[in-house]
């Protein structure tokens, strides 16, 4: 995408009607609730119960219910129309949530403690620019969750886990939704690179990891800072998600 198409879809979510749900009435329940009223794939069903999603909210709430009543930051790499970031915003009442995207102009909602940008997350530099207009150094400084829904292509699930990875903050999680999208669908496997079950495979197996997307200091901190690796399979047979989990940082 070219710059000008960013900016295009930044200005038309500028202008878009959004849906407030600080002022809805969307009660705070169990996140797969949550997930199917604001129709999200994460949930066991969407569209009214129609439709099978991929059944993710019983892992997350496994991992992440200790963060309830945390001021958490979580970042979402994908956020599409904002419905999972929604669901969040309310399983999480204090949780401020930062949502990338590369074509803001699908995004519907809002929150006070919803913060969409409407970038590309494989570019280093627009990304490092992100981070200085928030703040991120100073004053947030880590990540509690990190989630990559994004484009599910090999590149850029690699570029993502290279260039945030070492943003998650002590016992927080890295999280890749749909991370064996590239081994079901020839069109996201995109690079002759290791695919993700492939690297977890190694660090699982103190293997050799070689990439040439993944940098020697990335390759470090996962080795190094992984506490644990949780890999669960969905609702459907291209359903998968992994959670990385870090260990306590001194």
């Amino acid at each position: 995408m070219n710059f000008f198409s960013l900016i295009k879809r930044n200005f038309l979510y500028k202008f878009k009607k959004k849906i407030n749900i600080d002022q809805d009435h969307v009660k705070q329940e169990s996140l797969d609730n949550l997930f199917s009223q604001y129709n999200t794939d994460k949930a066991n069903f969407i569209n009214n119960g129609k439709d099978k999603g991929h059944g993710y909210a019983k892992f997350y709430e496994t991992h992440l219910s200790k963060f309830k009543d945390d001021n958490i930051k979580i970042l979402e790499i994908g956020s599409f129309a904002g419905a999972s970031a929604a669901a969040f915003a309310k399983f999480f009442p204090k949780a401020q949530i930062y949502c990338l995207d590369i074509n803001l102009s699908n995004f519907k909602y809002s929150s006070k403690r919803i913060h969409p940008y409407g970038v590309n997350s494989s570019d280093k530099k627009m990304m490092t620019k992100l981070l200085l207009k928030i703040d991120f150094f100073n004053s947030i400084k880590n990540f509690d969750v990190i989630i990559d829904d994004g484009s599910h292509k090999l590149s850029d699930q690699l570029k993502a886990l290279d260039f945030f990875f070492k943003y998650v903050g002590s016992e927080g999680f890295y999280i890749i939704e749909d991370y064996k999208f590239p081994n079901y669908f020839n069109h996201l496997n995109d690079i002759n690179e290791l695919k993700i079950n492939e690297l977890i495979d190694k660090i699982k197996n103190n293997k050799v990891i070689k990439s040439e997307l993944l940098s020697q200091d990335t390759i470090y901190e996962i080795i190094a800072n992984n506490k644990e690796i949780f890999e669960y399979k969905g609702n459907t047979e291209s359903s998968d998600i992994v959670f990385f989990e870090k260990k306590i940082i001194s």
